[in-house]
């Protein structure tokens, strides 16, 4: 049923939506941002929303929709909701959119309604479908685009060439062609036309032809003459009618065309001539020269005589009708009249002829002269002789045989003129001379000479014929470099095809022959360059002075002749240094072994430093960058030296860093390390740390055990090496069995040799030597080490005034035999087998009293440590500082028997 209420309904909305079509027209500015407001469609068709309040609920909401999709949806932009139209961001530009759309004009203006377009406007056309059904339209919008006066006039061609007869009378009109172009219409287009200069003479008119156009007219104002200027040259400006007007301009030339308005004329009405009468035929009498001011075919003259010359003289002189030349052209014999008036006409096209006089005389002469006759040996051309430079002296160059018509009177003949040339008479021949060179031609020195062959006769007449002699240039001269040694000079790192300099050679030979090209020696590098034209010496790549500071070869200079000349000049480079080098050390780290109490400002050693760059940039400057309160460095010499004296036990070795600074701008620098290792020498004995004091001692038991450690003696050197191997020794001993106690040499540890008797009883004093092993002077140092063997310390007052007293000890030295071993102490263990050997020898086999023993050491053994403890305590420390290396000394264990 929807369907079918659909079909029936469909055709009446049709009829219904094209019965409300309607027509909305606006117009606007081209040019125009983004964002423009056009025009309000729900506005301008007052539907329900264009009061701008909020429809009701009831009310449906409206739409609009651009139906069109032609050109012009791309300018503006419509709001489906509220339907305002809006320019886009592509800038409407009439001149471009007219063209499109069918080329229609444009208008300037804002943006409003009009009931009715323009009859010269530019439209847009779109259309616009409002829904929904209730409100449905179709609307027609037409945007009428207005013109703004955006282009200037422009001619089609930078120079206008107009032509004006020189004869155009005054108000003459002459269209001229190529006007302005303005792509703007109405006042934005072309309105006038002016000239920069008139010259007085010159306007502008402007005519409007049926189109619209404007075109314009040259007007002449005043006379004009072509021989007087022929050419005005001016500015043609056109303007528009915008605000403010724009405007173009072209070149406009104005020539002014010939017409014949102008007749020959002579300078002068007469010309008198006198002529001899033994003149020979084609002797010229003279020239008759009319001028026209007039161009071209205007200005053609020709020469004639006047029916009134006789034609006895027209036989007797020629005149060229062209050139007005007049010569003789028949002979003067005694019947011929001595005065002859020629009158001759110079006719122009369409004017009066001009009239000259020309009168000679002529007079009669009873002898003829001489007769010079020349015979060229050489080449000749026009009475011109062509001689090579190198002709050798001598060279013949023409034969003149000297003649009298009369054959009565005597004639001579001689040279005139300077040069190296020579006529003498040609023997065994009369009147035959010969005219030679009688030095070498120099092309180079003079090219021309003019000299004379003169006869006379005994009368007194005299003939000369002019001979010419040019001189003809040979390849005898090579080109002559300016400087031979040609001394340059380049700083190093330059750009690539840096210019050097530019040879110049000359050569004096003409023509190609002194036409000079370049080449570089073999003995040139590869990387650089010589122009072979112009000379210019380049070097293509960058030099570096660190690897070659100086350049020398050969460059040539070559004519063009054949053969070729050439010659050869030396070129010299200095590359100046720049400082693009820092200083570097021989080695990057130093070390050096100085031994200890080196003295002050002694040499520990040198510090080699190169620069490759020159002078001043290769000067370097040496410092302690650390460490500059102890050592100091020589900057000359690189020597390296102590402040102080260095003590290795102090400061085992030392790190510096030095910096070497070269004396360029900006100075470059680098750094090396320096490792000093002090040496040690023995300088330091030993140094004894137990037993602490002379004075202390240490309770023996009767009852050790012979082999059992008693104490030991500790000691340390300062220095290293074999300076710090210490060996122990007894040099002194006191007490009632003195021998009865050794100590290691390695270790200083003291033990019992022998058992200990009743007799044995009392206190004993050994005087240890600790000795190192230094070279070349071992040091030592002695200690008392004092023992005091009994069961008890009942009364210590005793024992410390024997220790009081001086020790009466001789002293037994021994150097003791031990092995460069490191020492490692070690605890002898307690054997108990000697002891029980030793109390069976004694006791002589009694086996209980060996069972007893025995059981009675094992008990010993087991109090041990306590009894250490003990003796520990008897020791009297004199000597309150005690070494850093004691806490790593732990108390010695002593068995007490």
């Amino acid at each position: 049923h929807l369907l079918l209420f659909l079909l029936f309904v469909g055709p009446f909305n049709c009829f219904a939506s094209y019965s409300r079509a309607t027509e909305l027209f606006y117009s606007l500015n081209e040019g125009l941002p983004a964002g423009v407001l056009i025009g309000s469609l729900a506005r301008d068709l007052r539907l329900p929303t264009a009061s701008g309040q909020r429809p009701v609920a009831s009310q449906p909401q409206l739409s609009f929709t651009l139906a069109s999709r032609g050109l012009g949806e791309q300018y503006v932009q419509l709001d489906n909701r509220s339907g305002e139209l809006h320019t886009s961001a592509v800038e409407i530009d009439r001149e471009a959119l007219c063209v499109e759309s069918s080329g229609v004009t444009v208008f300037g203006g804002e943006a409003a309604v009009s009931s009715s377009p323009s009859s010269e406007s530019c439209l847009l056309l779109l259309d616009v479908l409002v829904l929904p059904q209730e409100y449905f339209r179709l609307v027609k919008v037409k945007i009428a685009i207005r013109d703004v006066n955006d282009n200037a006039p422009r001619f089609p061609v930078p120079h206008i060439r107009l032509s004006v007869p020189e004869n155009a009378p005054v108000n003459t009109r002459l269209a001229i062609e190529h006007p302005a172009l303005d792509p703007d219409v109405g006042t934005n287009g072309v309105q006038t036309y002016r000239l920069r200069d008139n010259y007085g003479v010159f306007t502008l008119d402007v005519e409007e032809n049926e189109s619209g156009e404007r075109n314009p007219y040259l007007i002449v104002m005043g006379a004009l003459d072509r021989e007087t200027r022929e050419e005005y040259v001016t500015v043609i400006i056109a303007e528009d009618g915008g605000t403010p007007p724009l405007m173009g301009s072209a070149t406009l030339t104005i020539g002014i065309s010939d017409i014949n308005d102008n007749c020959p004329q002579f300078s002068d009405s007469q010309l008198n001539i006198t002529l001899y009468g033994n003149s020979s035929l084609g002797t010229h009498v003279a020239t008759v020269h009319a001028v026209d001011m007039d161009l071209g075919s205007n200005a053609q003259i020709t020469y004639s005589y006047s029916q009134k010359v006789p034609q006895s003289s027209r036989d007797l002189f020629h005149l060229d009708e062209s050139t007005g030349a007049i010569t003789l052209s028949s002979k003067v014999d005694g019947d011929t009249p001595r005065l002859h008036r020629l009158i001759i006409l110079g006719n122009g096209p369409g004017c009066i002829p001009a009239v000259i006089t020309v009168l000679v005389t002529i007079i009669k002469v009873m002898m003829r002269p001489p007769e010079v006759v020349p015979r060229f040996i050489a080449n000749e051309a026009e009475g011109v002789v062509y001689l090579k430079e190198l002709e050798p002296i001598n060279t013949p160059i023409a034969f003149f045989t000297i003649k009298d018509p009369d054959e009565k009177y005597k004639v001579n003949c001689y040279l005139d003129g300077d040069g190296p040339f020579r006529l003498s008479p040609y023997k065994p021949y009369n009147n035959e001379y010969l005219l030679e060179t009688t030095k070498p031609l120099d092309y180079e020195t003079q090219q021309l000479y003019e000299i004379s062959v003169v006869a006379w006769n005994s009368e007194g007449f005299h003939v000369s014929k002019i001979v010419k002699v040019q001189i003809l240039d040979d390849n005898d001269n090579s080109p002559v470099f300016s400087q031979q040694l040609i001394e340059l000079s380049i700083e190093e790192n330059n750009v690539p095809n840096a210019f050097l300099t530019k040879l110049h050679a000359t050569d004096a030979d003409s023509g190609e022959r002194g036409q000079v090209s370049y080449f570089l020696g073999p003995d040139a590098p590869s990387y650089f360059s010589l122009d072979k034209t112009t000379g210019v010496l380049t070097v293509s790549t960058q030099l570096d002075r660190e690897e070659k500071e100086k350049y020398r070869y050969t460059v040539k200079a070559v004519d063009s002749g054949f053969p070729p000349r050439e010659s050869i000049a030396t070129v010299t480079i200095t590359v100046l240094d720049k400082n693009d080098n820092s200083p570097r050390f021989i080695n990057k780290d130093f070390s050096f072994f100085v031994p200890e109490n080196f003295p002050g400002f002694g040499e520990i050693g040198v510090i080699s430093v190169t620069d490759a760059d020159a002078g001043q940039n290769g000067w370097v400057a040496l410092s302690v960058l650390n460490g500059s309160d102890i050592f100091v460095i020589d900057t000359g010499k690189g020597v390296l030296r102590a402040k102080v004296s260095l003590d290795r036990e102090q400061q085992s070795s030392y790190v510096l860093w030095i910096e070497a600074v070269d004396g360029g701008d900006p100075a470059l620098s680098s750094t090396a390390k320096i490792t000093i290792l002090l040496l040690d020498i023995n300088d330091n004995p030993p140094l004894v740390l137990f037993p602490q004091s002379n004075m202390s001692y240490l309770l023996v038991l009767p009852s050790t055990l012979p082999g059992s450690p008693i104490t030991e003696v500790y000691a340390v050197d300062k220095d290293t090496g074999m300076n710090a191997v210490i060996a122990y020794s007894i040099i002194g001993r006191r007490g009632p069995r003195p021998e009865s106690f050794r100590i290691d040499p390695k270790t200083g540890n003291i033990t019992l040799e022998e058992s200990l008797m009743q007799n044995d009883y009392g206190l004993y004093r050994l005087l240890v030597k600790v000795s190192d092993h230094g070279y070349p002077e071992p040091l030592h140092s002695t200690v008392m080490v004092n023992l005091f063997v009994n069961d008890t310390v009942s009364n210590e007052s005793y024992i410390e005034s024997l220790l009081r007293k001086e020790p009466d000890i001789s002293i037994e030295e021994k150097q003791p035999q031990i092995s460069i071993e490191p020492t490692h102490k070690k605890m002898e263990s307690a054997s108990c087998m000697p002891t029980l050997v030793a109390l069976s020898i004694i006791s002589l086999g009694s086996i209980a009293l060996v069972t007893g023993m025995g059981i009675y050491i094992c008990l010993r053994k087991g109090k041990k440590h306590h009894r250490a403890d003990e003796n520990l305590e008897v020791q009297i420390p004199l000597n309150g500082r005690i070494n850093l290396h004691m806490l790593e000394k732990k108390p010695m264990e002593i068995s007490n028997i």
